[in-house]
């Protein structure tokens, strides 16, 4: 008996590995995946400039990727006694303008040498809306709870799009551009708007994937849509996907993307993982101490593993 419709994913021909220097921009579903990346110790850099919803904040963050351009004062608002980043989410911020120009170039130099030196590039899009900050009438990354009256909304169409986003794909043909959309609803925007939105993102994706051979595309929304149909599968504000509807797309986009060679490896890292959480009661117990001596024997094999992967 099915309790669900399955939703058929191609088998990928290359595959992530740990050999593998991985970015992931894009909405926070890009952070949950980049995250769990993170923690098993792929050699990613998982949203260098924060949260990031729409294609347009994305091909900003690429721009800054690809050249280096370093931000300046102009990029930057006060807000209050609080200095915060026009392309950056709101965890970018200093009491001083010198002090978070100095901390976002910073991140952005480490993140550019990344970028360059990348195999693949995980995008994930949240919506086609885009805010423009009426004073500078520029496109902004954040609108960092400014009043409203301060910002323009306008919609993105499928050719914009893509036109944002291809021409670094066209200028990066050795890398592997992964792309998906965020299941996340924009419910803000009301219910049909969403959908509006969603449909314009998958087609602009659709679009780029006939024009370039190295883009790909992750059923993300899909397998959320229809497989975990059923609210159950939702956080409490009934928007964003539970732990375990998360848990669950991990497994599928581990299963059909990253090379099974590195199944174990990633299997002893996640075990090491749950023992370094680990909260002792009698931490000066005979048994906590072995417990100890086994995870640091397990540390030095993962790290010959890893070093040997790598290589």
């Amino acid at each position: 008996m099915k309790f669900s419709t399955k939703v058929p994913i191609e088998d990928f021909e290359q595959k992530i590995s740990y050999r593998d220097n991985i970015i992931s921009l894009g909405s926070c579903f890009s952070d949950e995946i980049g995250s769990r990346m993170e923690s098993l110790r792929f050699n990613i850099c998982v949203n260098p400039f924060g949260v990031l919803y729409n294609p347009a904040s994305v091909a900003s963050a690429l721009d800054r990727l690809t050249t280096g351009r370093k931000f300046d004062k102009g990029d930057l608002i006060v807000d209050g006694d609080v200095w915060k980043s026009l392309y950056h989410s709101s965890q970018f911020a200093d009491y001083t303008e010198d002090g978070l120009l100095e901390s976002i170039n910073s991140s952005l130099k480490k993140s550019s040498e990344h970028f360059i030196s990348s195999q693949w590039v995980m995008i994930t899009l949240g919506t086609r809306w885009v805010y423009r900050l009426k004073s500078k009438n520029i496109l902004v990354s954040n609108c960092h709870k400014l009043p409203g009256n301060e910002f323009g909304r306008e919609q993105l169409s499928i050719g914009e799009t893509a036109g944002l986003l291809s021409p670094f794909i066209e200028a990066n043909p050795d890398k592997k551009w992964l792309f998906t959309v965020s299941p996340v609803r924009h419910w803000k925007d009301g219910a049909h708007e969403n959908q509006l939105s969603k449909a314009t993102l998958l087609l602009a994706i659709e679009e780029m994937r006939k024009n370039f051979s190295n883009v790909l595309y992750f059923p993300a929304y899909e397998v959320f849509m229809d497989e975990l149909r059923d609210y159950r599968f939702y956080a409490e504000d009934m928007l964003h996907p539970s732990q375990q509807a998360v848990d669950y797309i991990w497994e599928l986009f581990r299963g059909h993307i990253v090379d099974l060679k590195d199944g174990e490896l990633m299997d002893m890292i996640g075990k090491l993982n749950e023992m370094k959480n680990h909260r002792p009661f009698f931490p000066k117990s005979d048994s906590f101490e072995k417990f100890k001596s086994e995870m640091s024997h397990l540390e030095g094999v993962v790290t010959q593993l890893l070093n040997q992967r790598i290589l």
